[in-house]
């Protein structure tokens, strides 16, 4: 048996957002019609932020008339001071069903990708500099009550999605249908436009899919243009949380490179991926199994010791990626259990990490201004045939603790209640240790 110590008396910071998400709860406001909805589970895992991008092209949320500039603002030749020539509703719907659950929108100037055989909305816009202008209005409807709009609050506004998804030579492009420098000019007339009209909120992006050289060239030309990131997005598939807090690190040491050292590095895509091609069909089945669990678990932990300022888990939008809720009876899935219970660390008066390491173990533990703990962890490895770890857990002091689990055979049920807190943990399985 192994032991894996903590002292709660040496508190270190707060918890960051780690459960943030892309996509938000399953149910419309405005509809009687509904006979299944997550809504109550989506509520009581606590996320604080649900990203937009993507969520248009599904129904359940605001629909293919939402969230992208060319759905807000259909005719890009009109009046871009006239209310009427904006289409709020839809994305009005979708902001305001994920605040009621608790959660405010991280908002994506920008389009969804495309992958037809014609593109449309992930053109370049005509006039950079009116496409600013637009997201200027879009962020005073919600706000500052523009175009009989809301006084909202949003803080994050991302422009664009995944300009480096496709190289410049590709005839398929999918999230940017310009070059580079097109992008590179765009970018900077938004973000100084946006800045300077709201030097209030958080202006950033874009929100690269993966190319890191991509990004550092991004970096070095937006330096040398002087142009304000108030946070930096980028997007990682992964098989394991290292390969996740390297990226992370790297982004780091770019950002301060190019001065942007104060920016929030923000990933706002990752999940489980072994492989594109022929590992794809491995990939969806354990996004849809516990081995997403533990995965999810062990970036969260990871994460919060590296570079990394908040995690945006893609998606909870009923998808192929998406290992919260079952695509059809929309029921939490194993991966479901560690998102919300990280909900229960925002409680905590202070992390305390583990004292002694342990091959494949990954935690998480928060102490509560009153000195109760609250630890998850798991068993993760991208072998899938790891042994089983059985672990003690030394907190230092006397108290009576619940065990819940999620295992192939549980999902996040209370296990036990003992003053010996120990858990047999097969691979991928995870636990909660609640001090009561």
């Amino acid at each position: 048996m192994n032991t894996l110590r903590f002292d709660p008396t040496k508190k270190l910071g707060k918890f960051k957002i780690l459960n943030a998400t892309n996509g938000g709860p399953w149910y419309k406001r405005h509809a009687n019609d509904q006979f299944r909805s997550n809504y109550d589970n989506y509520k009581a895992a606590r996320i604080p932020y649900s990203r937009n991008h993507d969520s248009g092209v599904l129904g359940i949320y605001g629909g293919p008339y939402s969230h992208d500039i060319t759905r807000i603002f259909p005719n890009f030749d009109a009046d871009v001071n006239d209310p009427a020539s904006y289409e709020f509703p839809c994305t009005d719907e979708s902001i305001l069903a994920c605040l009621a659950a608790g959660t405010e929108t991280f908002f994506r100037l920008g389009q969804t990708i495309e992958h037809q055989i014609k593109k449309y909305g992930i053109l370049p816009p005509k006039d950079f500099q009116k496409w600013a202008e637009i997201c200027e209005h879009i962020i005073m409807h919600y706000n500052y009550g523009w175009a009989n709009g809301f006084e909202l609050g949003i803080k994050y506004w991302e422009i664009w999605n995944e300009p480096d998804l496709d190289r410049d030579d590709s005839t398929n492009k999918r999230t940017w249908g310009g070059t580079k420098a097109q992008f590179f000019d765009m970018y900077e007339i938004a973000a100084k436009h946006l800045k300077a009209s709201f030097p209030e909120l958080m202006i950033g992006g874009p929100a690269i899919a993966g190319h890191i050289e991509w990004g550092e060239d991004f970096l070095r030309e937006m330096q040398k243009r002087e142009v304000p990131i108030d946070f930096f997005s980028w997007h990682i598939y992964a098989t394991t949380p290292e390969k996740i807090v390297e990226r992370g690190e790297k982004v780091k040491v770019l950002l301060d490179k190019y001065g942007y050292g104060d920016a929030e590095s923000i990933l706002n895509e990752y999940n489980y991926v072994k492989g594109w091609t022929d590992d794809f069909l491995y990939s969806i089945k354990m996004i849809h199994g516990l081995k997403n669990a533990g995965f999810l678990l062990s970036t969260m932990a990871l994460s919060q010791r590296a570079p990394i300022d908040m995690l945006m888990y893609y998606d909870t939008r009923p998808s192929a990626f998406c290992g919260i809720f079952d695509f059809y009876t929309y029921e939490p899935l194993k991966a479901y259990y560690p998102l919300k219970w990280f909900g229960e660390f925002y409680d905590m008066d202070a992390e305390i990490r583990s004292e002694n390491e342990i091959d494949s173990i990954y935690s998480l533990c928060g102490v509560d201004a009153d000195g109760k703990i609250l630890c998850m962890l798991t068993n993760y490895s991208e072998n899938d045939n790891a042994p089983e770890k059985e672990i003690s857990l030394d907190f230092g002091k006397e108290g009576k603790y619940e065990i819940y689990l999620v295992d192939s055979e549980r999902n996040g049920e209370l296990f036990e209640v003992t003053s010996a807190p120990c858990v047999k943990l097969p691979i991928h399985a995870c636990a909660l240790i609640k001090e009561i």
